[in-house]
């Protein structure tokens, strides 16, 4: 996802030239397996190696991919502690004990509670959920949280997309009468929080087939695993799963494996027969009759329900995403969506300022990183700073801000680069840290930001790759126009859902040609409308190049370009074509 930059110079924005163009060549032998692919699936060879790169070599395996089924779902109780935690949940609800459901305030954490909640309300009524205040409790298990739970007698907590690494405060929750089953998907430390169960792929004794369940994945498991041993037919798990496909896309992990079928069966839920909540986000975001994808929730339906957790409170999200009302969740929705416009306004504001602090150093000019730290910045949008900085100046980036007492913030990478790693090496001078390889959080004293500084930026410049300094493009396969046809289209389609693990594919394009009708657009006049031709036949291909006008004149002179692009639909006044979507372009000399 490249970022569209946000500048606080009033210049029209120059398209950056991305540095290098990498490409995907088979062996010998997987030429083989192509051709074979072609021939037995009767597609195009170009898309049998798209499949071949996706380590996909036989028809079953092609079937598998193209005919996601919710039947090759991992047994839940393949996941270590799973029968615990179903056995404790069992015996909570056979003797009416209070159960609180209790998650992070994103995507991910309000849908792991939302689904966790909504499937329990329909067998039992004695549960509530709690979603902690990011500005007074911070990520994770809090002391509030428990406390909550004890005075109002809740015996069992059910913990979603946290408390991996809350030793001490599920100690304190045992010690005052509350149980804890933690179903988590972030790195565990070597020591395991003393819970009733702890539910994570990732913990080094847990055999699951799959490592890479979002948190909300790993709630529907726990779902899963009880709707068995309580005899509940597994079609009662289906409707939920819309708010898995919106945490699997908003916390962006692999569609892969397990989570490409609860993504697909999601995506499908969404377009078919969304919960209530969900009908009215969609009304919201002007998504009403789209046919919805995975950048959809990427880049419109998950920053608004993050909104709510960043301006107010995440309690918000929760009680749209299991709203039953209409009237109720179109309320709820619309004012999500003013907290969204604020916080759009908030992060612009921030990233300038961030951008200016970064341009007034000289030294960040050969820092290998990125650490601002300002003590009045929101916390609540610090997140998407520091994706916006990485992206830009594309180096893995921490942005902190003060929050009760604390210098505190979150973390982004660039590609290949295992920033965890790279934070885990300063933990000694952290309060606390979690996340993954691409993002995470932090929590450090006031007096170690500049140490911490020191020592991140010196791991990082000991330890990034050169090929991890410049943005590169991976070109899947190169297309001549006459290979765009609608059949080639309608069987791409069906590589998706898309995502990390299964990106869209990027193809190139050589030697091609203004048709005559290409034209500036855009406010600015800064984005490039194309209508292009090639030599290898008449097919005249729509195209859109954002923040690419200085090729205008290349074009105009009728000099050829080379691009590289995925291919999109689009719909205008009810026609719908296959549009490219420009990526990068070279410029070539006759």
């Amino acid at each position: 996802m490249k970022y569209n930059g946000i500048s606080p110079l009033p210049e029209k924005i120059i398209h950056k030239m991305i540095n290098k163009w990498i490409y995907s060549e088979l062996t010998e032998k997987q030429n083989a397996i192509k051709n074979d692919l072609a021939n037995e699936l009767s597609i195009s060879p170009i898309l049998a190696q798209l499949l071949v790169q996706r380590d996909i070599t036989t028809y079953d395996d092609a079937r598998s991919f193209f005919r996601p089924d919710l039947g090759d779902l991992h047994d839940p109780f393949l996941m270590k502690d799973m029968d615990k935690a179903v056995e404790r949940l069992t015996r909570a609800m056979q003797k009416n004990e209070k159960i609180l459901v209790y998650g992070d305030y994103d995507v991910d954490g309000t849908t792991s509670v939302s689904l966790v909640y909504k499937f329990l309300l329909q067998f039992y009524s004695n549960i509530d959920f709690y979603i902690p205040d990011r500005y007074n409790e911070g990520y994770g298990i809090s002391v509030k949280g428990i406390n909550h739970a004890a005075q109002n007698d809740f015996k069992l907590v059910i913990a979603l997309d946290c408390g991996i690494k809350a030793v001490e405060k599920v100690k304190y929750a045992t010690s005052l009468g509350v149980d804890f089953i933690i179903c988590d998907h972030h790195n565990p430390d070597d020591v395991l929080p003393a819970a009733i169960a702890v539910l994570d792929a990732k913990r080094e004794d847990c055999n699951y087939p799959y490592k890479h369940l979002s948190g909300c994945g790993v709630g529907f498991k726990l779902m899963q695993a009880f709707a068995i041993v309580n005899e509940i037919d597994f079609q009662n798990l289906i409707p939920l799963l819309d708010l898995v496909a919106l945490s699997i896309a908003s916390d962006i992990v692999p569609i892969t494996g397990e989570n490409r079928i609860l993504a697909f069966y999601g995506i499908k839920q969404i377009n078919t027969n969304p919960s209530t909540g969900i009908k009215a986000i969609l009304e919201v975001c002007g998504l009403k009759d789209k046919e919805i994808s995975i950048s959809d929730i990427v880049f419109k339906i998950g920053p608004r329900i993050n909104a709510s957790g960043r301006m107010k409170l995440a309690t918000e999200a929760v009680e749209l995403l299991v709203a039953r009302d209409y009237g109720f969740a179109y309320k709820r929705s619309s004012t999500i969506n003013v907290y969204n416009n604020d916080r759009k306004d908030l992060d612009k504001s921030i990233t300038d300022e961030a951008i200016a602090m970064i341009r007034a150093d000289q030294s960040y000019v050969d820092r290998k990183s990125i650490v601002v730290y300002k003590p009045d910045w929101h916390k609540g949008v610090i997140g998407i700073v520091a994706s916006r900085l990485s992206e830009e100046y594309y180096k893995p980036t921490i942005v902190l801000t003060k929050s009760n007492g604390f210098a505190s913030g979150s973390a982004r990478s660039v590609s290949g680069f295992d920033l965890y790693k790279a934070i885990e090496t300063c933990r000694d001078l952290l309060e606390n840290f979690g996340g993954h390889m691409y993002a995470a959080g932090l929590t450090m004293k006031e007096e170690n930001v500049e140490e911490f500084t020191r020592r991140f930026e010196q791991y990082v410049y000991d330890n990034i790759l050169e090929d991890q300094t410049y943005p590169q493009i991976e070109i899947d396969a190169v297309l001549q126009f006459s290979d765009i046809t609608p059949k080639f289209f309608r069987v791409l389609k069906q590589f998706g859902p898309f995502g990390p693990g299964n990106m869209k594919p990027v193809f190139e394009s050589k030697k091609v040609y203004d048709y005559g009708s290409s034209r500036l657009v855009g406010k600015e006049q800064e984005h490039l409308k194309l209508e292009l031709i090639d030599s290898s036949s008449e097919n005249v291909m729509s195209g859109i190049a954002f923040r690419m006008f200085e090729y205008n004149d290349h074009l105009k002179a009728l000099n050829p370009l080379d691009i590289c692009y995925t291919l999109e639909e689009n719909t205008f006044n009810g026609n719908t074509n296959i549009q490219l979507m420009i990526r990068d372009i070279r410029k070539v000399e006759k």
